[in-house]
């Protein structure tokens, strides 16, 4: 299962969506079936989320300081504690032009092809007439890809993270 906040562009409304994949949620995004709970709006997009990272597995949770005092409720139990606040929603303006890039990546991803670990190799092979030029993109270190930048070979990084074909929930 994988979790999406999600957020209808009309009303601005933020909901989350459960899927079994992301594949799944592309499918129900294309048939219409993703609407808003609160306008009914299917008009919904991905919204911007941070992602949940644990802690590693050597590492001790951390301790507090000082427990903060709770009031009490009636009949001696402690008062529940508050959600925090969730994070207010981003501005059309933003959520158009995130849509807007991540739109023209995937059309420029469409005619590219996945080289993985050897997108160095390939850009400077191109570069130098050792292989056919062609679109493609793929993994490099940031030393590799300085390298390729003072080397004069045109390289650009991608904007929205892009999984390997094959690691696509």
């Amino acid at each position: 299962m994988i979790v999406f906040d999600l957020q209808c562009t009309g009303g601005q409304h933020r909901f989350e969506g459960w899927f079994a994949s992301s594949r799944d949620y592309a499918q129900q995004q294309e048939r219409g079936l993703v609407t808003c709970p609160v306008c009914g709006s299917d008009d919904v997009v991905k919204a911007v989320m941070a992602p949940a990272v644990g802690r590693k597995g050597n590492q001790a949770p951390a301790m507090p300081t000082a427990a903060p005092a709770q009031s009490a409720a009636p009949g001696g139990a402690a008062a529940p504690k508050t959600a925090p606040a969730a994070p207010p929603p981003l501005p059309p303006e933003a959520v158009a032009m995130l849509r807007a890039v991540a739109l023209a990546q995937a059309e420029a991803i469409k005619s590219s092809t996945w080289v993985g670990d050897s997108f160095a190799q390939d850009a400077r092979a191109m570069h130098y007439g050792d292989k056919d030029v062609a679109p493609i993109h793929g993994q490099a270190t940031p030393e590799e890809a300085r390298d390729l930048l003072d080397e004069g070979i045109a390289i650009a990084p991608l904007l929205i993270p892009v999984a390997p074909p094959g690691e696509v929930n």
